[in-house]
């Protein structure tokens, strides 16, 4: 198949790149420029995510995984949050725009999205039928699905992926931890009961191709192991593999400090299910954290 990647340079996809040209594909991405650390073989396609992107340069495509974003975790001033939503809503906008000039369209759009969507929900079991939560990231999913959905209208197969935090050694959410934690600084955050959605990098990875390449597939599904755990038994977990102590305690103050309004999605419980991941045909190689963990720290 031949694909068209934005997002390209971000953990999620170079590993993604990677494991399509392995798989024989052809790969084509879009970016503000080219990386040296993509495999030559990707195609280079400048595009800003503010314009509508040069597809009429970009040989005819079989699906576009949308991965492009500017990055969540960071301090939500209101230039962030402006950069945040344009860079997804207004990114999904012109790149469906795009594809709606072209004279033959790919036939299935995969877009990344987050269990953000959810929002703060308790114990409560979220599958995909579950409805959308309240605040920031709750309404930035929506809009950015939504946008995504217009694709829809030209004929094309649509699948949002709910991505919940990405564990792997080299970026995401496991690599900020590791150090703290090796030095014996590791710890939950506040009481620990709020429930940690995760997937291991490899299966985000399988499952966006899964996605691309199930012609069954026609909803959104969600990227998240299916078996979440608490933030504590996270910690528990994570200090286990390492040999190492967490016998610390994060305050919601110090991290409020730290990372202002950001640091509430730390404490924002989210109890995902991939119900609809899994019902599709799509397994798991790492649905348990133990395995998962000693798999990227081992």
């Amino acid at each position: 198949m031949n694909y068209l990647l934005t997002g390209a340079t971000g953990f999620v996809g170079k590993r993604l790149v990677s494991a399509l040209l392995s798989g024989g594909h052809r790969v084509n991405y879009l970016g503000r420029k080219r990386s040296p650390e993509l495999d030559s073989r990707a195609a280079f396609h400048c595009w800003s995510a503010g314009e509508d992107p040069p597809l009429n340069s970009v040989p005819r495509m079989d699906a576009v995984i949308h991965l492009a974003g500017e990055p969540i975790a960071q301090r939500w001033t209101a230039d962030a949050r402006k950069r945040i939503y344009d860079s997804r809503i207004v990114g999904t906008r012109n790149l469906v725009s795009a594809i709606g000039a072209l004279k033959y369209k790919p036939a299935v759009l995969v877009s990344a999205s987050a269990v953000g969507y959810y929002g703060d929900r308790g114990d409560e079991i979220l599958t995909e039928q579950s409805a959308p939560g309240s605040g920031f990231l709750a309404d930035l999913c929506v809009h950015w699905e939504r946008e995504a959905f217009q694709a829809r209208n030209l004929g094309l197969r649509v699948v949002p992926i709910r991505v919940a935090p990405v564990l792997g050694r080299e970026a995401g959410a496991l690599s900020k931890m590791l150090t703290p934690f090796k030095f014996g600084l590791g710890g939950k955050v506040g009481s620990g009961r709020q429930w940690m959605p995760w997937i291991h990098i490899d299966d985000l990875v399988r499952l966006f191709i899964f996605a691309a390449e199930n012609n069954d597939v026609h909803e959104p599904l969600n990227g998240s192991s299916p078996a979440p755990v608490t933030n504590a038994e996270f910690t528990r977990a994570f200090a286990a593999v390492l040999k190492r102590p967490a016998p610390w305690t994060i305050p919601r103050l110090a991290l409020k400090l730290a990372l202002g309004e950001m640091s509430d999605a730390l404490f924002d419980s989210q109890r995902v299910a991939p119900a609809a991941t899994e019902q599709s045909g799509f397994r798991f190689d790492y649905p348990e954290l133990k395995a998962a963990l000693e798999n990227l720290l081992k």
